[in-house]
């Protein structure tokens, strides 16, 4: 477990900060606007303690998660006890959660802090309602990529659907696109889309689904 923070991302009227929390290494990101302090918090990994301080000196507008799998939420109930800020959520993730969403979203949807305005890109394959946000050249991804290849799929058909929503929803975002992973360290949008290219010119079984890296996976 790393809490200690770290800047992925940041322009004259903002910051990133990530938190990799709990035994599942899940980044928690933190996304501030410099001059409202105004606060956005994608994903609640770990434990309140352990990202409260880190948002103590912003004003939080809202937690978003990329989806809702254990590794994702363990902070979510006491953060929501203890922060006035409401949750959103896709509206096919929203029923996953108690209490309910105070916000259900769909594709194309914004959250905006301060000056900035984050679109809601839905992309199922990992859960049915996996969604990513995008403010100019940040993803914040979820588990939908990582560097190297798509998130963990159970079933062909998933995979299926996570390789259309990456290649028909985020491979047409700019090529200098700073991709951040629910897991991981930080990629570029054309790295991935090169290496996926390699994998797309090989044969592959019908049946691949799981954990696949684009230069490996066979």
């Amino acid at each position: 477990m790393n809490d200690s923070p770290t800047t992925d991302g940041q322009g004259p009227y903002y910051s990133i900060t990530r938190l990799v929390l709990s035994r599942h290494q899940t980044n928690c990101y933190i996304i501030s606007c410099r001059r409202s302090r105004e606060a956005l918090v994608v994903d609640a990994p770990g434990t309140a303690e352990e990202i409260l301080p880190h948002i103590e000196s912003l004003h939080v507008r809202y937690f978003f998660l990329t989806h809702t799998h254990a590794d994702h939420t363990g902070a979510l109930k006491e953060l929501r006890r203890r922060v006035q800020a409401p949750l959103a959520v896709h509206r096919e993730e929203s029923d996953r959660v108690e209490p309910p969403p105070q916000m259900r979203l769909g594709d194309g949807d914004t959250l905006s802090i301060g000056s900035l305005r984050f679109s809601v890109i839905h992309t199922p394959g990992h859960t049915p309602g996996s969604a990513c946000l995008y403010h100019p050249n940040q993803l914040i991804a979820g588990d939908t990529i990582f560097p190297g290849g798509p998130g963990h799929t159970a079933r062909p058909a998933d995979f299926k659907q996570i390789v259309d929503s990456i290649t028909s929803k985020l491979f047409p975002l700019p090529d200098d696109t700073t991709v951040l992973p629910g897991h991981g360290e930080a990629t570029v949008l054309s790295k991935e889309k090169k290496e996926y290219a390699a994998f797309a010119r090989r044969p592959h079984p019908a049946d691949l689904c799981g954990d696949v890296v684009w230069l490996s996976s066979q």
